[in-house]
Parts: C-alpha cells; sequence; structure tokens
C-alpha cells in the first residue's frame, strides 16, 4: 500500500494535492495523468525519502541554519556555501531502501527506456511562485547506474546559487523547502516547446502563444535557439514568427544529448502546421480549464502525437478582477492617479468603494481600478478624458487614448442610460464651475471653501456622537456614501477654474508673446494652498529643532509609543513638543499612502516626521523656506505685471488675461483642498472604527486591533451584529498572507478586462543618447545627486540632492523643501508632486518609467524640467 511514507509514488496515485509529498512538478504531472491528458509514464521520488536521505549527514542542519542567515546579496558567501552542500550531498550515499525502490519502479515502467529526471521542489509551480528552473533536470539518461547518480544529482540541485538566493528572495525557510525527484519515459520528439495559455508578455488571457523548435525543448529553454512564436485568439492563428533555427537538441541512442546543425533548408521551415497549432491549442484550454488558471505547459510531438511533459501556474501575470473577458472593458489604475500604487488592505479598498459609485471601482491585486468603460463609448468622453488624464498620468493617458480606438471597442454599443445617468451629475457641477470661472470674484472662493470645509468636517463628528457598534459603522457607511458628491459640488467646482485657466493661459501666451515662460512664475507660492502651508510648517519645526542639540540626539532614536514622554524629559523638549503638536492637530491625519485609511498616520506614528525635519536643517537655512515662499509670491506678481504690460495696448486681449491671472492664482491654491478635507474625515472615521476594533480585541474576537483592517465595512458591521458566520481568526491569516503576497505585485496603469496591460511608449524625440525621457512639470535645468527614495519616512535628503521616486502624494510634501529637483516614475502636470515643485520653483519630471531603478544613489544627473529629460553626468558608485 502506497502512503505519504513511501519513497516512490507513480503518477498515477497523485493529484495536486500531493504537492507536500512530490512538489509542485510532480503533483500537477500526476494530476494531469489522472485526469487523462498525455503524459509520458513516470514516478516520482519523494520529499520523504529526500529528508531520510539528508539525515544520513551529521552536518545538514547545521548548513541549512547557516542558508537562513545568509544575505542573498553576498554572493560571494551564497556561492561558496552552496558549493559545500552540493559537493557533501553529491558525496553521500543513498540508503538502500530509498534505491531498491527506485530501481524497482523504474524496472516496472520499462528497464529499456531513456528517462527525463527532473527536480520537484516543494516550493516550486506554485500559483504564486513558479521557482522555474531553480533546480536541474536532465535528458536521456539510461540504466540504473545512471539513473540513482542523477537522483542524487538532483536532491544536490536544491542548493544550486540561484536556488538559494530565489528562496531568500521569496522568504522560504532553506529547513522547510524539500526535493522530489521525477523521473519520466523520455519522449523522444520531433519537435518541442512551450505553449502559454495567457499572453505572457502582454498578460492577456484570451490569447495563447507557443515557442516551437525541432529536437528537445531544452534548445529552447536554455535559450541555445530562438523558437517560432505562434499567437492564437478565438481559435484564429493572429501572428507567426518564423525565426531562423540553426540548431537543436537530440537525445543519442546510448544515452545523453547532442547539438547538432540543422540543413539550411529545415532552418526556415514552420515547427508546427497550423492544424497543429489548433490542436495544440485545443489542448492547452482543456488543460487551463483544468486546473483553473492559465499555465505555463511544456510539450513535445513524437510520431505526430503531442505529450505533455509538464505544466504550471503562470505566476508573473498580474491577477485579473471578477468581470467577463467580453465585452472588452478598460481599467484605470486608481493608485496610479492617486500617487499611491501600494496593495490595500480590505477595509481600506472597501472605504474608497463606499466614498466612489461602487459600479465605478473594480479590483484586482489588491489595488482598485477605474471602469469608465460604458462612458467611453461616448464620442466627446473618449476625446475629453484621455486629456483630462494627461494631468494625472500621461503614461495613463496615452494607453488609454489607444485602447479606445481599437476596432473591437468601438464596435460595442454604448449604454445610453449610464450616459444618461453621468450627465444628470455632471451638468450642475460644469454650471458651477462656469460660474466660478467666467463670473464669480476669485478671491471669495478660498473663504467659501474653507467654511463649507468646516461645516463638513462638524456635520461628519456630530454624526458620530452618542453611537457605537453596528449602528456607528452603519452611519460612518452612510456619510462616505454621499461625501465624494458633497466634495465635488462645494470645493471641485472651484478647483476646476484653475486648471482650465492654466491652459488658457499657456496657449495664449504662446499666441501673443511668443512663449509661455511666465506661466512657470504664475504658479509659484500660490496663495492657500493647504499642502504648501503644511511644508512651510515642517521648515518652521526644523529651526526650531536648530537650536535644541538635546532634542536632537533624542529625536534620533525616539520611539512612537514614547514619542511624548520621551521629548519633555530632554533640554528644550516642551518647546518642541508645543510646536510639534500644533502641526500634528492641523496635518496629523496625512502620511503617505494617506487616501488608504490602514496606512499610519503620523499622529500615530509621529517618528515618520523626523527624517524630513532633518533633511529640512541639512539642506535648507535658517528662514530660507519662509524667504523663497514670499519670493515666489513676489515673482508671480511681477510675471503677471510684466504680462499685463505687454498687452496693454489692446483691451480685450489685456480684460481676459487680468480674468485669468485672477482665477488661476486664487483659485489654484484650492487644489488640494478636496483631498485634505476626505483624509480629514477619512480620520475621524478611522478613530471611530479603530475604537470599535479595541472593544473587539477586549472581547476576545480580534487579536490585535489592527486585525480590523483586513476585514470590509460590510463585514466588520455584520461581526458586530453577531451573525458573522465566519472563523474570524483564519479569515483575518489568509487575508494577511494574500496581502503580503499583493504588496509584491507592480500594479498596471491601464489593463483590459482580457488581462492585457496596455503600454504606449512615449516618443523620445530628440532626446540625448541614453537620456531619460518623462514629463515636464515644473521648469527649470538643474544638476545635482541623485537620491532614492522608496518611503518618505525613511528617507534623509541633504542639500543639493535630486529627489526620484515612485510617486509623491501630500505625505510627501515635507521632504521638496529639502529636493534640488524632482523625478517620478508616476504622475501628470496636476498631480501632487508637480503642483508643489512649481510652487516651489524646482525642476520636475514625471512619467519615467523605472526612474528607480535605472538611476543609483549618488548619481550625478541633469534634470531638464523644461523639456522632461534626464541625462547622467556622473554615475554614482555601484
Amino acid at each position: 500500500m502506497l502512503t505519504i511514507k513511501s519513497f516512490v509514488l507513480f503518477f498515477e496515485h497523485l493529484d495536486r494535492s500531493s504537492l507536500p509529498v512530490v512538489g509542485g512538478k510532480g503533483a500537477n504531472l500526476g494530476e494531469l495523468s489522472k485526469a487523462g491528458f498525455p503524459v509520458p509514464g513516470g514516478f516520482c521520488v519523494t520529499t520523504y525519502a529526500y529528508q531520510n536521505f539528508i539525515a544520513t549527514s551529521p552536518e545538514m542542519n547545521s548548513l541549512l541554519d547557516a542558508l537562513n542567515v545568509i544575505d542573498p546579496t553576498d554572493l560571494n558567501r551564497l556561492r561558496e556555501l552552496g558549493e559545500h552542500i552540493r559537493t557533501h550531498l553529491t558525496q553521500l550515499k543513498i540508503p538502500l531502501q530509498i534505491k531498491d525502490e527506485i530501481v524497482h519502479a523504474w524496472a516496472s515502467v520499462g528497464e529499456d527506456y531513456s528517462y527525463a529526471i527532473r527536480s520537484s521542489a516543494t516550493a516550486e509551480d506554485l500559483p504564486t511562485a513558479s521557482f522555474a528552473g531553480q533546480q536541474d533536470t536532465y535528458l536521456n539518461i539510461r540504466g540504473q547506474h545512471e539513473l540513482l547518480r542523477h537522483v542524487r544529482k538532483c536532491w544536490a540541485s536544491l542548493f544550486t546559487d540561484r536556488a538559494i538566493a530565489y528562496r531568500a528572495k521569496n522568504g522560504f525557510n532553506h529547513h522547510e523547502v524539500y526535493l522530489s525527484v521525477v523521473i519520466q519515459r523520455m519522449v523522444i520528439p520531433e519537435i518541442a516547446g512551450i505553449m502559454f495559455t495567457a499572453d505572457p508578455v502582454s498578460g492577456n488571457r484570451t490569447v495563447i502563444s507557443i515557442d516551437a523548435s525541432f529536437g528537445l525543448g531544452e534548445a529552447i529553454v536554455s535559450g541555445l535557439v530562438s523558437a517560432d512564436l505562434y499567437k492564437v485568439k478565438d481559435n484564429t492563428i493572429i501572428q507567426k514568427n518564423i525565426a531562423q533555427k540553426k540548431l537543436a537538441i537530440y537525445a543519442l541512442s546510448n544515452g545523453g544529448t547532442v547539438t547538432e546543425e540543422l540543413p539550411a533548408e529545415k532552418q526556415q521551415e514552420h515547427a508546427l502546421a497550423d492544424k497543429q497549432i489548433l490542436s495544440l491549442v485545443a489542448l492547452g484550454k482543456k488543460i487551463e480549464a483544468h486546473f483553473g488558471a492559465p499555465q505555463d505547459i511544456e510539450f513535445c510531438v513524437e510520431k505526430g502525437e503531442f505529450f505533455i511533459v509538464q505544466s504550471r501556474p503562470i505566476t508573473s501575470l498580474y491577477p485579473l478582477p471578477d468581470i467577463p473577458y467580453q465585452p472588452l472593458r478598460v481599467l484605470l489604475s486608481f493608485g496610479h492617479v492617486q500617487m499611491a500604487t501600494d496593495a490595500m488592505k480590505p477595509l481600506g479598498i472597501s472605504v474608497l468603494r463606499t466614498i466612489f459609485p461602487a459600479s465605478v471601482f473594480v479590483e484586482a491585486g489588491g489595488r482598485l481600478f477605474i471602469d469608465l468603460s460604458d462612458l467611453l463609448h461616448s464620442k466627446i468622453v473618449r476625446i475629453i478624458l484621455p486629456k483630462i488624464l494627461t494631468n494625472a498620468d500621461e503614461a495613463m493617458s496615452r494607453a488609454l487614448d489607444e485602447v479606445v480606438k481599437r476596432p473591437e471597442f468601438l464596435a460595442i454599443q454604448p449604454k445610453s442610460d449610464a450616459i444618461a445617468s453621468v450627465r444628470k451629475v455632471v451638468a450642475p457641477i460644469i454650471k458651477e464651475v462656469w460660474k466660478n470661472f467666467h463670473l464669480r470674484d476669485p478671491k471669495l472662493a478660498k473663504a467659501k471653501v474653507e467654511t463649507y470645509m468646516q461645516e463638513r468636517l462638524l456635520k461628519a463628528r456630530q454624526s458620530l456622537c452618542g453611537l457605537q457598534g453596528a449602528k456607528l459603522l452603519q452611519e460612518i457607511q452612510h456619510q462616505l456614501d454621499t461625501l465624494m458628491l458633497d466634495v465635488m459640488q462645494n470645493i471641485v467646482t472651484y478647483v476646476a477654474p484653475s486648471i482650465i485657466a492654466s491652459r488658457l493661459l499657456q496657449r495664449m501666451l504662446v499666441r501673443w508673446l511668443g512663449n509661455d515662460t511666465e506661466l512657470s512664475k504664475l504658479n509659484k507660492s500660490l496663495p492657500g494652498n493647504v499642502t504648501s502651508e503644511m511644508g512651510l510648517q515642517i521648515g518652521d519645526l526644523a529651526d526650531i529643532l536648530r537650536e535644541l542639540p538635546e532634542v536632537q540626539e533624542y529625536l534620533k532614536t525616539a520611539k512612537d509609543h514614547t514619542f511624548y514622554t520621551g521629548l519633555v524629559q530632554v533640554a528644550g523638549g516642551n518647546k518642541f513638543k508645543g510646536a510639534f503638536e500644533s502641526f500634528i492637530d492641523k496635518y496629523g491625519m496625512r502620511c503617505p499612502g494617506e487616501i488608504d485609511l490602514t496606512n499610519p498616520r503620523w499622529r500615530e506614528t509621529p517618528t515618520q516626521l523626523i527624517p524630513a525635519i532633518f533633511s529640512h536643517m541639512r539642506s535648507v537655512k535658517r528662514g530660507e523656506h519662509r524667504l523663497k515662499f514670499s519670493e515666489g509670491a513676489k515673482e508671480a506678481e511681477e510675471a503677471a505685471q510684466c504680462i499685463m504690460d505687454h498687452l496693454e495696448e489692446s483691451y480685450f486681449k489685456s480684460k481676459l488675461a487680468q480674468r485669468l491671472i485672477k482665477v488661476f492664482r486664487y483659485s489654484g491654491g484650492l487644489r488640494e483642498h478636496h483631498k485634505y478635507l476626505l483624509i480629514v474625515i477619512i480620520d475621524v472615521y478611522k478613530q471611530a472604527i479603530m475604537s470599535e476594533a479595541e472593544k473587539l480585541v477586549a472581547t476576545g474576537v480580534l487579536q490585535q486591533a489592527e486585525d480590523v483592517y483586513f476585514l470590509t465595512l460590510d463585514e466588520l458591521i455584520h461581526l458586530l451584529q453577531g451573525d458573522f458566520n465566519y472563523d474570524v481568526s483564519k479569515l483575518v491569516t489568509d487575508r494577511k498572507d494574500r496581502y503580503k503576497w499583493q504588496q509584491n505585485l507592480k500594479p498596471p496603469r491601464v489593463m483590459t478586462s482580457e488581462g492585457e496591460i496596455v503600454i504606449v511608449p512615449q516618443n523620445r524625440g530628440r532626446s540625448p543618447e541614453g537620456a531619460l525621457v518623462g514629463v515636464p512639470v515644473s521648469a527649470g535645468i538643474v544638476e545635482g545627486k541623485a537620491r532614492i527614495i522608496l518611503r518618505p519616512e525613511n528617507a534623509f535628503l541633504s542639500e543639493g540632492e535630486i529627489l526620484v521616486a515612485p510617486h509623491t502624494d501630500p505625505g510627501w510634501t515635507p521632504l521638496f523643501q529639502s529636493a534640488k529637483a524632482v523625478i517620478t516614475e508616476v504622475g501628470g502636470l496636476m498631480t501632487h508632486g508637480a503642483v508643489v515643485a512649481r510652487e516651489y520653483g524646482i525642476p520636475a519630471v514625471v512619467g519615467v518609467d523605472n526612474a528607480t531603478q535605472l538611476i543609483k544613489d549618488g548619481d550625478l544627473i541633469r534634470v531638464d524640467g523644461n523639456q522632461g529629460i534626464v541625462e547622467f553626468l556622473v554615475t554614482g558608485k555601484p
């Protein structure tokens, strides 16, 4: 009888649940074989055999301990330790019982066959990590002696340098990863290849991609030959690239393989005929349907018959939302619009889905995507929306513009009711925008907006008075449901005129004066910008701290939970504490990625602000931040006067320019107010939610208050009502694991419902060789050392350094005072970083793809904020 304690298990006794016993590859082959797919026969030497084998070594435990503490970037140590372990294992004897079971299984399949011997680790071919190619494979192995020798070599290959590094990087404990060995009858193919049941490049789930060549598939896997490429969609071959296949690997009759040059007439032949391609696709679709996920499948063709020798999930695909592939829909990353592309926890997602119309958002990979497909079937929306998106992220705008022009998208019939319902909501807002732009006094806008903000905040607080439990959460849900439209009507209607005025001014200045250079000066020190004022107050805190050396020393090691109690115990601590608490009273609800309610606020983790304050002290002189702001306001006044002087001879032009400047300056300062109010109100609700979470901890329902982040608002309401029908502890644990995986995903800007990630490269124009190209959003040219900052709470900027970041939102503002220039991977003309950079008068280039990888700390670079170009002058240390 075969059990999990068996040293050998045949394919027909395995399925996908067998992973702990035979690893990912073995489990998948067993599943395929049991389901009736054409899999060459064979068996697996189990992980139990591997564990018994290494147990004969007295030093393996200490060697594995050494691996668990190794730095994966220390390549010399990694190489040295890996080589030692491999040598040690290849010299260990295989225990007699294990050897006998392997030989008996081999004989039962057939001693005259050649065999493929493959490693199959328990941390391999998983839904979230493929570990492809980390262990070794041996082909065309014949005879008992060679069979056993290569089994031992497979065991040792668990410790190749690449496998050790991959496990360390992905957080796998080396003690807990075991190896099975797949021993499979060798197919001697005329043709072999790899089939992806979803396009591995674009991510499109409806496109099957096939690489095929002559001989063994090892030639393709190893990169020895360029294979033919075939792509199929809807059972139609949509692409054929026939490669020049100069070489092929063939099996030798006495074992082993040989690489041969193909005859010239065969090098350009189709590896697969059309009929074969479509038959293979049909087989691939069945395998994908069986596993319920896109597959990476290795196949062979022997005497005209297809054989499957491996199938594993494609782990590189970005997850899809739960919507049909068809009709084609276009999804825009909300995170890229908000400059917050990290994965979000369920509570944060559910709050945003409550604030915004539920039909607009879909979730995928722990991120939210905006689905405006129904509206994009309107011609006017297709024209306007990509243009509006250039303010948020130009790369997103380019991709959207490309998708909505595709014939398959244009062929879909528009939903008139969707457009009509939006028109009903938007029409009154547009009317108010027009009145504010054309008729009303812009000087009064700030007072009106701030009065509304005070009233809305008071309403948010009063609505929760006297409530607790499920009723409290239901009221929060109700208030959030009405918040966005309220903010649009009462704040955004004052902000939009400044954007319109900016665009009109730019065009008219070019037409009237020949250039728009004065516009960049008009952008400086806009009156009333709540986020710019926050940055100035960071500078004030830095100026206070300059005179308090003991406080400086304390803050270098301060902890959040004792921040204030420790502060008052050092000389000058009370003085700094008073100023700091005043700042927190006004801005403590902010933080990086603040749109996600679950991210820690500055009031909760005040040490987040310390690096920015120290950076300011190092790079900005006392009072310089206030002086620069005053000088910026003066430059803006002078620029306005300069424009008016040029136009004084034309009454019409003068009047129009005067109005546009006035609207631009006074409304532009309100650019951050709507976001500020949303964050203030979200934080009020967060505090209420966390008070309920503490009660759930006290009653033993949750282990810690932050576990509430892994429940949605609806789930939390049901939990408080006592009708939650799930194991809360298990649900939270599962979601924590999923969130950890989602954090490693890179979300696309634009994705279709078919899974295609749409990227339209920027036109490089006449940019210098080797330069990086982005979108110019704040004028000026500077040179300086690059400082790569991935998270602002860990950031230190020195004088003259250029901030290079994935993105910025208001939580990054404290660093802007210290930066000489700004470069981001995400962004557009009106995103936070662009607006603040223009106000501070520092050059900025956004939308620079992979800037944080291509630019290194210490690189001397030139940032051209006029043309959107970043040049390398001197590279820093590697």
